[in-house]
């Protein structure tokens, strides 16, 4: 099988209406700004002018990461394509922390609490997951549906969130527990994996504008 078979796209939703009033946003189910839904014709955009097309896709229950999915598609000329939405591809669940103001919070918890529960690997908010409780979710729902796609030769985009995402980075892009927090995804900005065999990574490009 060629190597350009091997196919794995992860790409952020586009700005959200939360993220625009920089709110925690979890599970809660916004849509995405204007700004959001001209990130994603972008990114499907960008995926088009690179010439790559897709069989299958993956996505979570969240509108937002579903509009952008959709918004892609629509910009390859590939809407119709088979589409797998699971919540454990859902964003990270910010628990008693959804709907507060991320500076609200601050003044509330104090500086240091709130970057805790939003930088550290396993510190839990009040009633919501660590990111190492995302991992605990999302990586083994890569590993029973979306890898095994890819290794089949399926050509897959996920259009998913910043944490769930990262879980996933974490594993293609061998990450630690320590250097994980500190890594970013910017909103519709597509990675686009080629794997080896074995699973591993053989490129990775970052489709920025």
């Amino acid at each position: 099988m060629p190597q350009s078979e091997r196919l794995l796209v992860l790409v952020r939703h586009g700005q959200s209406e939360w993220n625009l009033k920089n709110l925690f946003t979890g599970w809660r189910d916004p849509d995405l700004t204007p700004l959001g839904v001209e990130e994603a014709m972008n990114a499907g955009k960008r995926l088009k002018a690179r010439g790559l097309q897709f069989d299958v896709t993956f996505t979570s229950v969240l509108t937002r990461a579903q509009h952008t999915l959709a918004l892609m598609l629509t910009e390859l000329g590939q809407t119709g394509l088979p589409e797998s939405r699971d919540q454990a591809l859902n964003e990270r669940d910010y628990g008693d922390l959804c709907g507060l103001n991320k500076d609200d919070a601050r003044k509330k918890w104090g500086e240091e609490q709130v970057h805790l529960w939003r930088r550290s690997y396993d510190v839990q908010p009040p009633g919501g997951e660590s990111l190492k409780d995302t991992v605990a979710r999302a990586l083994p729902y890569y590993c029973q549906n979306i890898l095994p796609a890819v290794l089949g030769g399926k050509r897959v985009l996920v259009a998913a969130h910043g944490n769930s995402l990262r879980a996933l980075v974490m594993v293609l892009d061998r990450l630690t527990p320590q250097t994980i927090p500190s890594m970013e995804l910017a909103t519709g900005v597509p990675l686009v994996y080629r794997l080896n065999p074995d699973s591993t990574v053989a490129s990775k490009d970052v489709l920025t504008a």
